[in-house]
């Protein structure tokens, strides 16, 4: 990993199963310098452990896996999650609100 990557994975909210329905971690972030719109990590481990090496990075708009792989029914989850965060996703990315104001306007999946 170099030493920006490392930078951003730090500069990124982590939001668990638990606040999100989805049943791995997710990672957001602002902008910062990324010179590409909005995108998420997302682990393709379940449950609250994070390993930076096991991730996939999602695109917000259009939804798309950009990098890595989930399993269909994660990433059919994902997708949907993404579609129903995509105001609150893209306001964070471009400063529009602070963590607070995302943590606080995220919805979660329903439980299945």
């Amino acid at each position: 990993m170099s030493e920006a990557e490392t930078e951003e994975f730090y500069e990124m909210a982590n939001l668990y199963p638990k606040h999100t329905g989805l049943p791995m971690v997710i990672w957001v972030s602002e902008r910062g310098h990324a010179q590409h719109d909005v995108r998420v990590k997302v682990s393709t481990k379940h449950g609250d452990r994070m390993n930076i090496h096991d991730t996939a990075v999602v695109g917000v708009r259009p939804t798309s896996v950009l990098a890595g792989v989930l399993r269909p029914a994660d990433r059919q989850a994902v997708f949907q999650w993404i579609t129903l965060n995509e105001k609150a996703l893209v306001d964070y990315w471009n400063r529009v609100i602070d963590t607070v104001d995302l943590v606080q306007g995220l919805k979660s999946l329903p439980n299945p």
